[in-house]
């Protein structure tokens, strides 16, 4: 066999495999989002143990703060379980606190840590369809919103409120945000690591986190399989499950802080929101840090940012 032939018979091999991966891989992300779609709006519930609360309560005994029940009847009736907790000297004014998905209030320990030192009092909650909370499905702001409007009332018709501001992480990012744009009692929100709308955080899913370009692509049929049959089963439609719309809808004052090396739900989201904002506006990335990593990976900067941030909201 000569070069010449040797080269053109690997050459049409080579064809014939990259024309077999283009024709069976859609077909394969179709297989495994249909499969997969479920679990987006049904995630693992993280339960509330009791070993979780005696963290939680040790956590708070050094800072001298105290957590009691609190229980909010959602509009639709979904019964939203979380503590309200309150630090040794209160300056009056509270932060609502959102956890990621598959998560539950113990997620955003670390952010009622450093708040209640500084004198804020803090709501945790968990999410409907997380935790001890009810809920058939998360629907990642679309309903959430609404409990937030919930949660705000009944903490207002309990305690005095001076300010009322909003911290979230990942998908809780993303419902704080939603939840401004429908309750204007949250004056601002800080928000890591939020998806801009639920489509294009599919792109992302659907290309395994390693280029949204194959989720838009190689893997269009899963994203759109996973966003069809959630969109089918929540009554939504994932383009309207929007931060990037909810921050053009009312102009709150945001504090988007992104993760550099986030792989799960990169930068360009915080970004799009960025653009999108009509309020005051403050984008931080993070360098070297992964998804919602930034309080570890810069702790101090994170609680620098934020407190002024806040503070500088009360002022306006």
């Amino acid at each position: 066999m000569t070069p010449l032939i040797f080269l053109q018979r690997t050459l049409k091999s080579l064809f014939r495999i990259i024309l077999a991966l283009l024709i069976l891989l859609p077909i394969l992300s179709g297989v495994i989002g249909w499969f997969a779609a479920p679990g987006a709006l049904h995630p693992p519930r993280r339960e509330m143990t009791a070993t979780l609360v005696t963290e939680a309560d040790a956590e708070f005994s050094l800072i001298g703060a105290k957590r009691v029940d609190f229980q909010v009847r959602a509009p639709d009736g979904v019964i939203l379980r979380g503590w309200k907790v309150r630090p040794a000297q209160s300056n009056s004014n509270w932060v609502l606190l959102y956890h990621g998905v598959a998560d539950n209030r113990m997620g955003v320990l670390g952010q009622a840590a450093f708040l209640l030192r500084a004198s804020y009092s803090v709501v945790m909650m968990d999410a409907r369809a997380h935790g001890a909370s009810e809920g058939a499905m998360a629907t990642y702001g679309w309903l959430e919103r609404n409990d937030t409007r919930g949660i705000v009332e009944v903490l207002e018709s309990s305690e005095t409120v001076g300010h009322l501001y909003a911290l979230g992480e990942s998908m809780g990012a993303a419902i704080a945000l939603q939840s401004a744009a429908v309750e204007p009692r949250i004056e601002a929100v800080a928000a890591e690591s939020s998806f801009s709308n639920l489509r294009e955080a599919a792109y992302d899913y659907s290309g395994l986190h390693w280029s949204p370009w194959l989720g838009k692509t190689l893997f269009l049929p899963g994203a759109w399989i996973v966003t069809h049959r959630a969109e089918k089963e929540a009554g939504f439609r994932a383009a309207d499950v929007s931060p990037e719309k909810s921050v053009a809808a009312r102009p709150f004052p945001v504090l988007l802080i992104c993760d550099a090396a986030d792989t799960t739900l990169p930068c360009r989201h915080s970004r799009r929101i960025h653009a999108a904002a009509r309020g005051p506006k403050q984008l931080w990335v993070v360098p070297r840090a992964f998804h919602t990593a930034a309080l570890g990976f810069q702790p101090e900067e994170f609680k620098r940012r934020v407190l002024e941030f806040f503070a500088s909201s009360a002022s306006r």
